[in-house]
């Protein structure tokens, strides 16, 4: 009991919320770190797993290449990284080894909601002359627009909880409030820490399943419950 106290007390505070140390810039730095990470691997992953997913080729080779890298530990990535020329470069290898772990959904979901539009209606569409461009946009893509939005959901939240690691290498972010408790010794400010980046992660799993349901068509909305 006296710990939990002792973390209601940091957390009530006022001063562990503002300053540059305080939870709110850090905050502001996970949030950059993890929404400049999704981005990234969006633009990397989503027209692969798009182009693989229509042509129905090579994607069962790319998803489990993909899935094999969630086999190797994100902090093993980014020590790997900080010993070659990239470790001169400030968040690059934090950046680069998130990046890599957000992929494996991304590309994983996309690419199976691609092969699961229904045929007959991707035939109905060829044969109403449509080109493969128009095909993808106006057919597939909105079709398997649920487990696009699903893949993306699970990557944001990963990374979310996985952006805590950024800190090690002197990053910004909420990890920062976590390390710096290990330094000071200080119990209630790492299980803060630990609380604060648990609740985070709940809140973003919660924003991406509501934008979900609100920007799926209405059809679509019975799948994604």
């Amino acid at each position: 009991m006296n710990t939990l106290s002792s973390v209601w007390s940091w957390l009530t505070t006022a001063a562990n919320w503002s300053g540059e140390n305080g939870v709110w810039h850090r905050l502001a730095q996970h949030l950059f770190l993890t929404f400049a990470c999704l981005a990234l691997s969006a633009l990397i992953a989503l027209p692969v797993a798009l182009a693989l997913g229509h042509l129905g080729r090579g994607g069962a080779l790319a998803v489990n290449l993909a899935n094999i890298g969630r086999a190797v530990p994100t902090f093993a990535v980014l020590v790997l990284l900080l010993l070659t020329p990239l470790g001169r470069y400030g968040q690059w290898p934090t950046v680069i080894a998130l990046v890599l772990f957000a992929i494996p959904p991304l590309l994983t979901n996309a690419y199976v909601g691609m092969r699961e539009v229904d045929q007959d209606v991707v035939r109905a569409a060829r044969g109403m002359g449509m080109t493969g461009t128009q095909l993808v946009w106006r057919v597939e893509v909105p079709l398997a627009s649920p487990l696009i939005l699903t893949g993306v959901r699970i990557a944001a939240v990963q990374l979310v909880a996985t952006a805590t690691l950024a800190a090690l290498v002197g990053g910004g972010g909420l990890g920062r409030i976590i390390t710096a408790g290990f330094h000071l010794a200080s119990t209630p400010q790492v299980v803060a820490g630990a609380v604060i980046v648990a609740v985070f992660a709940l809140l973003m799993e919660a924003a991406f399943e509501l934008g979900q349901r609100w920007c799926a068509p209405p059809w679509a909305r019975r799948r994604i419950r």
